[in-house]
């Protein structure tokens, strides 16, 4: 499968990158194991820290990352966050009206990054907007899912500065928000029966048969994203 990502700024702008080559620092320092000391925890399990999590390494790793591609300087007039970014058009807004109920309503207008890049998925395909996971940011973005296989103009995102009293810079190549595409499908709800706990039991005694990575060595598929 392909997306494809087009440049409508004519500013030739650096292109988005894999998920997987912007790992935060964060995770990249930390140990595998407390003190780099690999053993079980005397309770049954490994004593592996959040770096040997994969659903937490699928989520940091999943799809693309856009980012932002000149400064942005915000800075405080009587309360109020303003913006000023060194060149392209790089922010809208949206007035309070448009979400006037919204747990990070803010008193005067929602800022939204306008996005230089046309998304376009195959048939079937949607694509998921983002606040980039497990990375630390200044800002919040307001996640949605836009149909790009039919919709492919570009999509802006809205968001907040997480400290209502900031002032400073957002630097060129702060990630903005994590695209990652995905297959529609329709999908009905039922509760598991006992054949379900049945087979949830037969999980949890294949994972009682090791100590370190269970769920990646017995469980875990990989993902791929180019």
């Amino acid at each position: 499968m392909e997306i494809i990502f087009t440049d409508i700024s004519g500013a030739s702008l650096e292109q988005p990158k894999l998920a997987s080559k912007l790992i935060p620092e964060w995770y990249k320092e930390m140990d595998s194991y407390p003190d780099k000391n690999k053993k079980p925890d005397g309770n049954g399990f490994g004593n592996g820290t959040i770096k040997r999590c994969m659903p937490v390494f699928d989520a940091i790793t999943a799809g693309y990352i856009i980012e932002s591609p000149a400064d942005v300087w915000v800075s405080l007039r009587d309360g109020i966050q303003y913006f000023e970014w060194a060149s392209h058009s790089l922010i809208g807004f949206h007035s309070i009206e448009q979400a006037p109920n919204h747990p990070n309503k803010k008193p005067f207008a929602y800022p939204k990054w306008h996005n230089p890049w046309s998304i376009t998925t195959p048939k079937g395909y949607s694509t998921l907007f983002v606040q980039p996971f497990h990375r630390e940011s200044l800002f919040t973005v307001f996640s949605g899912i836009v149909d790009t296989d039919t919709y492919t103009a570009p999509v802006n995102f809205p968001f907040t500065i997480n400290d209502p009293a900031f002032e400073g810079l957002i630097p060129k190549g702060t990630p903005i928000v994590q695209v990652i595409p995905f297959k529609r499908d329709s999908w009905t709800m039922k509760l598991g029966n006992k054949k379900d706990l049945e087979a949830q039991d037969k999980v949890l005694k294949k994972l009682q048969s090791k100590f370190f990575d269970r769920y990646k060595l017995m469980f875990w598929q990989r993902k791929e994203y180019k």
